[in-house]
């Protein structure tokens, strides 16, 4: 068919300009649906599971079905690359983990498949919102995704600054971590900057919180084991003569096992019960469940190498990654698999959730390639 890089690169290019952060992705999910039309894809529906959009494609007379899923949503992170041409157009919000190139490649496997008669069966097309900490999946779930629209098996992707350009990582067991999301709260009490005898000093506390908190993988966890406690938020203190009332930690969790996560969150709370003890301030622990590990099907996994092998370069070596992915509870659904495709050399800190990030634009056609490949296997019986 013919090379289909520039109209792919066009519009993913637009969506980049045009971001739209979880669970408001309604200008997205409007541009996919007009593109669907262009294609030729008549058969989809919105409003699944929020801004979600299920198209699908059937041919011949099979009786397979198969998922493919992209992502919608962007990031609450300001652009800081102003000299690129398509750069975000809606303040502090950017696609800095390429979910404008999920969308794009999946539109490129519809134009794909529309454009080959060489399979049978139903092709649906996912387009996901708020996977970024919105839960978009579960949403989707909830919402009849598997019920309404019946697959077999479902495959994803993720870019993958780092790993060479076009080349399909699969994995044979966990791809990505669990993660959950914590907050630790130490009340004080507050008074003046220089009667600190008076107070109970809760930032004091919160310094002792932050260090003791990386003890966890460091001193807790067997050191073979795979753990992440990252602390990225700290709210406290209200005039710089007052010491504070109160003072919020707020971080996530990675881990691989359950039994992981659950020394993890028994260290915070070890943690929590030492710093009312030590400092007198009331200290506590809440935990929001996150995604599960995602875990690739190993009969699925192998469709979805086979199915790289033929469009691309193939990598079966690589370690899972402590990042999460909600992908993750549509695996727990159906079996399936979800692979990294490289993004290419991360240069100039062009990372995942880097404000100078940006998806290069030319994988986009061996993105599209496996995505329409490996659902024609999966239909096939592979």
């Amino acid at each position: 068919m013919p090379d289909i890089g520039d109209r792919l690169t066009a519009w993913r290019r637009h969506l980049h300009a045009h971001p739209a952060l979880s669970l408001h992705e309604g200008p997205t999910a409007a541009f996919v649906a007009e593109k669907l039309r262009e294609i030729g894809v008549t058969e989809f529906e919105t409003g699944v599971g929020g801004h979600g959009i299920v198209a699908t494609i059937r041919k011949g007379g099979g009786n397979r079905s198969v998922g493919l899923r992209g992502d919608m949503d962007a990031l609450p992170i300001h652009e800081t690359d102003a000299d690129l041409p398509w750069r975000s157009t809606v303040p502090g919000v950017m696609h800095a983990c390429g979910h404008d190139g999920h969308t794009t490649a999946l539109l490129g496997a519809a134009i794909r498949l529309m454009a080959d008669d060489d399979w049978s069966g139903t092709v649906r097309l996912v387009f996901q919102p708020a996977e970024e900490g919105g839960g978009g999946a579960r949403s989707m779930i909830r919402d009849g995704l598997f019920t309404r629209f019946p697959m077999d098996r479902i495959f994803g992707w993720h870019n993958w600054p780092g790993l060479a350009a076009g080349t399909v990582a699969v994995h044979p067991g966990p791809v990505m971590a669990a993660g959950n999301r914590f907050t630790l709260t130490i009340d004080g009490h507050a008074g003046h900057a220089a009667l600190p005898h008076l107070t109970r000093d809760p930032i004091v506390a919160a310094g002792h919180a932050i260090v003791a908190a990386q003890s966890i993988v460091a001193r807790v966890l067997d050191p073979l084991d795979a753990g992440v406690v990252s602390l990225t938020m700290i709210h406290g203190g209200e005039a710089q003569n007052q010491i504070a009332a109160q003072v919020l930690l707020k971080g996530s969790m990675r881990f691989l096992r359950p039994a992981t996560g659950d020394a993890i969150i028994a260290g915070l709370e070890r943690i929590a019960l030492g710093l009312s003890a030590t400092f007198g301030v009331t200290a506590r622990v809440e935990v929001t469940p996150g995604v599960p590990v995602t875990v690739n099907h190993a009969a699925e996994a192998d469709v979805a190498a086979e199915a790289a092998g033929r469009v691309t370069a193939l990598r079966r070596d690589l370690a899972p990654a402590m990042t999460g992915e909600d992908f993750s509870h549509f695996l727990h659904e159906v079996p399936g698999a979800f692979v990294w495709i490289g993004n290419g050399e991360a240069a100039g800190g062009r990372d995942l959730h880097n404000p100078n990030y940006d998806f290069n634009d030319g994988i986009l056609p061996t993105a599209s390639a496996w995505l329409a490949e490996v659902a024609k296997r999966s239909l096939a019986g592979a």
